[in-house]
């Protein structure tokens, strides 16, 4: 028993790894793949796991999550929780907005109140108290009849006012709606229909009885699609369930579905528990295959949702996912393991050769069948003997060319034929434009390289002698014989050929006197029938009657643009690339006076390959671009199709006072308040956040914003999604905002306007409080005033005797200061006099003993009339007497009444000592006495002795000092 365990068990393996061998052979990716955006719970800050998604009509996304209902609007992620905590395992949204939710024992809905912020609603309290108790509520589906939440053993139905409660025989399995029926599983009765307030049997299949149901689909007019956990996919016909054979029912045996839902009439989505998303025609082919490693954070899908751009939402194990899968644009791998640069795309008998830095390669596919290249099977092979850079991929008298840095080759099916060696080729071009070319010239890394067509082969490589630049920009003129070539660093030239094209006989490099702005940096495409040049300042194109360039007329509208590369579609459009961006001349569409519309593609900034750009439009369905990571693969139709008006959401409106405490004004859903709202004046600095519901154009949706009744012009265009304003004045205002897509396409203007009120002491109430109190200031003012004139004639007089008695007393102050500045004058006059008298008495001292000196020289006569009239001179210059009167004089001017008031209390003071005490009182030093009194200082020391004594003050005290007290007051 055991061995025969151990041998099923075996078995059983190798079925699997079978099974999983031929799903990876079966389920190849498409040649295109959509932009993918994964939200890890690192960006939206919430639990790992994710079961549910619902949209409602504003564009929000609404995600069941293991902390609460998550919210996004596509730059803001919030969540509510459930009042006990519980994991959100459902959602849905019926049509005004109401956001039902089930979690383990409690069920209800989040709505908007007044403000827009959403509130918890539980609906636990209309069920009965024996039926309360019923874990998780697995799905939820909103019919006409009501809202149906689903558990393992209950169905509640809630029809606005009440619950009732269906019990299934067994447990239920599974609950959904198609075209407004709901439908049921019940183990042991199969598939049900609710229908009069009951549900019926409806169909029954034994392999329901080991499989649920997970999915219910519409399919064709009067058939439905069903998805079983384990058993694959099952058609319903009325009553009946037929088996629906796949390329992978193995796989789906065990690899579970456990999602699903229709992505277009042909395509559905199929989210599993272990192998991604696939995506499968109505023929059972998987189409397209999204898994880990592939683009998606998991392998695990709880939910697929499309939403209302038709692009794909997954909920998942751990994160979100979303697939742009309706967007116009999509990549291109050829290597899957290998992010390689594209240079150069081809399609040519129903195989798209990609050419990329790491050689070429090739898948096959059916365009016919399928209407779109992009979702065709890829099988990319590498082309044998193609490795290394390959430059360009041209299609010339039906042969597909290869231009390679190892020269050029000629590309037969999955085969590559090198039609010479020389190191690389940049492009090719035909000698002549009737077909077939009997000749093409090829641009080389060391100039041209002739080539022979002949019984359809290309034979015969010559180089063009007298060539030897790197020419990557050329055309044949066949008109002169002449090639054209250009290098950015090397100028423009027209190279003249010999008629058998072996040589150049002449050449001419067109410059500034050919009319070009620069001779540098120009590149030369063939345009239009005729020849172009891009330049720095605009395009120029050939006048031949000239033989020179001019500024095109055309191209004169493009103020600024300067391609690097211009590409001429079959339709007549012309794609240019300038500065790494992607923009199209749309000739079918005129604008205005200019023939064509300007269209760039923002969303390829800076993903277009610089310096070697390619540009390949097999039709308007399908052009290929490319790219630094792969290629790209642009549906222009569709792109133009989708050129709508983006929307743009208020999200939240807050108001804060000083301290930052926030009162939320408007929460971001449901109706948008139309009425006033008017705030207190506190409350004036305003936080408003904004976003668009454009999931696949995050990255270039812009905002613009206006305040009424504070800013005088719109912001300029930015991806900021909030603003701020700070302590607004009292008074009305309305903030406005508006978004722009990719494309420029602006959405409708959102206003929202409040009012901010006036401070407590700034309202009418206040005004008219303020009158009252300022008609009684004026009253009492008058009154006031009345009593002022009458006391004013009495206080004239006492204020005109105040007056004089002031101007008196200001006539003395006069006065005084007057005779002050006298006294200072005489102080100075006399100590100036005293210094004369002291410096006098100096020199004469010197005179005097310098005439002793000399008179005590042996040969001096003492005795002759000269020394005796000298000697007489300087005795009567010694007098002190008249200079003593003067000083006495201007003393006594300038210390009046000193000599009194110190006689009347030492009346037996001497002249001499009167003398001492006036030179005292200037305070001069015994020298300087000595010299005005003529005698020694020793006589002045005695002389100040005997002073002290007659004043009768101590040694301790100064003369100086004590001889100020007798100045007169």
């Amino acid at each position: 028993m055991n061995q025969f365990i151990q041998m099923n068990r075996y078995l059983f393996a190798v079925i699997a790894v079978v099974f999983v061998v031929n799903f990876n052979a079966l389920a190849q990716r498409t040649i295109a793949v959509p932009q993918i955006i994964n939200y890890s719970n690192e960006v939206y800050k919430a639990g790992l796991q994710n079961w549910s998604v619902d949209q409602d009509s504003e564009g929000i996304m609404y995600f069941g999550n293991n902390e609460g209902l998550m919210t996004f609007d596509g730059y803001y992620w919030s969540v509510f929780p459930l009042p006990n905590s519980t994991i959100v395992r459902s959602v849905a949204v019926d049509n005004k907005n109401r956001i039902y939710v089930g979690g383990q024992d409690e069920l209800g809905y989040f709505e908007a109140d007044e403000t827009g912020t959403l509130h918890y609603h539980s609906l636990v309290p209309l069920i009965i108290n024996t039926e309360r108790e019923f874990a998780d509520v697995w799905r939820i589906t909103i019919v006409d009849d009501g809202v149906f939440f689903m558990t393992n053993n209950r169905i509640f139905r809630y029809n606005g006012e009440r619950i009732t409660v269906d019990k299934p025989k067994n447990t239920w399995q599974y609950m959904g709606e198609v075209d407004g029926k709901l439908y049921a599983q019940s183990q042991e009765q199969g598939l049900m229909q609710y229908d009069g307030g009951f549900w019926k049997p409806l169909a029954n299949h034994a392999d329901l009885n080991v499989s649920p149901v997970t999915h219910i689909l519409p399919y064709n007019q009067d058939t439905l699609l069903v998805t079983t956990l384990k058993n694959g996919l099952f058609y319903l016909v009325g009553n009946q369930l037929l088996p629906k054979i796949t390329e992978v029912d193995n796989m789906l045996y065990t690899s579970r579905i456990y999602s699903g839902e229709r992505i277009s009439t042909d395509l559905f989505a199929f989210g599993t528990t272990a192998s991604g998303l696939l995506v499968m025609d109505k023929q059972g082919r998987v189409v397209q295959k999204y898994m880990y490693g592939e683009g998606l954070q998991k392998n695990n899908i709880r939910d697929v949702f499309i939403d209302r751009d038709e692009n794909i939402w997954l909920a998942l194990d751990d994160g979100i996912d979303f697939i742009a899968i309706n967007s116009a644009i999509k990549y291109i791998h050829p290597d899957k393991d290998n992010p390689i640069s594209t240079y150069t795309m081809r399609i040519f008998d129903n195989k798209l050769y990609v050419g990329t830095s790491n050689g070429l390669y090739a898948s096959s596919f059916q365009y016919k069948d399928l209407g779109d290249i992009g979702m065709a099977n890829s099988r990319f092979v590498k082309i044998a003997d193609t490795d290394g850079q390959v430059w360009m991929l041209n299609e010339i008298n039906e042969n597909l060319l290869m231009g390679h840095e190892d020269g050029a080759y000629s590309i037969n099916g999955f085969n590559a034929k090198k039609i010479y060696s020389t190191p690389g080729t940049w492009l090719f071009t035909p000698v002549s434009r009737v077909y077939p070319s009997q000749s093409i010239i090829a641009g080389t890394y060391w100039g041209l390289q002739h080539i022979s067509f002949d019984n359809g082969q290309f034979s015969n490589p010559k180089e063009v002698e007298g060539s030897e630049e790197s020419l990557r920009f050329i055309h044949f003129d066949e008109r002169e014989n002449a090639v054209w070539v250009s290098h950015p660093y090397r100028g423009v030239f027209k190279l003249f050929l010999s008629k058998d094209l072996k040589k150049v006989v002449t050449q001419k490099e067109y410059g500034m006197n050919e009319g070009l702005s620069s001779p540098l940096n120009n590149y030369l495409f063939y345009i239009r029938n005729n020849i172009l040049v891009s330049a720095r300042d605009g395009i120029y194109e050939y006048d031949i009657s000239q033989d020179k360039f001019v500024l095109s007329n055309l191209f004169k509208p493009l103020k600024g643009v300067s391609p690097e590369y211009m590409y001429e579609d079959k339709t007549g459009n012309i794609w240019f690339v300038s500065k790494k961006k992607l923009g199209v001349l749309d000739f079918s569409r005129s604008n205005g006076e200019i023939p064509y519309t300007l269209v760039y593609f923002p969303e390829l900034d800076g993903r277009v390959l610089g310096g070697y750009e390619s540009v390949y439009a097999f039709d308007n369905n399908h052009v290929f671009v490319g790219a630094n990571k792969g290629g790209i693969l642009l549906n222009y139709n569709k792109y133009r199709e989708r050129i709508l008006e983006p929307n743009v959401l208020l999200r939240t409106v807050k108001a804060l006072d000083a301290e930052k405490n926030e009162t939320i004004l408007y929460g971001g859903h449901g109706q948008f308040p139309q009425d006033l709202a008017e705030l207190s004046y506190k409350l004036n600095s305003f936080q408003f956040t904004f976003s668009s519901t454009l999931y696949d154009q995050l990255g270039n949706v812009e905002y613009s914003y206006l305040m009424e009744g504070f800013d005088k012009n719109w912001s300029t265009w930015n991806s900021k999604s909030d603003k701020e304003y700070t302590n607004l004045s009292p008074g009305k205002y309305t903030f406005n905002v508006k978004s722009r897509n990719s494309s420029g396409s602006e959405s409708e203007v959102l206003s929202y306007s409040f009012y901010v009120l006036p401070a407590w002491y700034a309202n009418t109430f206040s005004y008219i409080i303020y009158a009252l109190v300022f008609l009684m200031l004026l009253y009492y003012y008058i009154k006031r005033q009345k009593r002022k004139l009458t006391l004013k004639h009495e206080n004239e007089l006492y204020l005109r005797q105040l007056e004089l008695d002031h101007r008196e007393k200001e006539v003395v102050r006069l006065k005084n200061e007057k005779l002050k500045a006298d006294l200072d004058f005489k102080d100075r006059e006399l100590v100036s006099m005293t210094m004369h008298l002291v410096q006098r008495g100096e020199v004469l001292s010197k005179i005097k003993d310098k005439i002793h000196e000399i008179a005590k020289k042996d040969d001096a006569d003492w005795g002759s009339i000269s020394f005796r009239q000298l000697m007489r001179l300087v005795k009567s210059g010694e007098r002190t007497s008249e200079d003593w009167e003067k000083f006495s004089v201007h003393f006594n001017n300038a210390n009046e009444g000193f000599f009194s008031n110190l006689k009347a209390r030492h009346p037996d003071l001497t002249s001499n000592e009167l003398k001492i005490c006036a030179y005292l009182r200037m305070n001069l030093s015994s020298k300087e006495i000595a010299q005005l009194m003529n005698i020694t200082i020793k006589g002045i020391e005695v002389g100040r002795y005997r002073l002290r004594k007659k004043l009768e003050i101590s040694p301790e005290t100064n003369l100086h000092t004590y001889l100020l007290q007798f100045i007169a007051e």
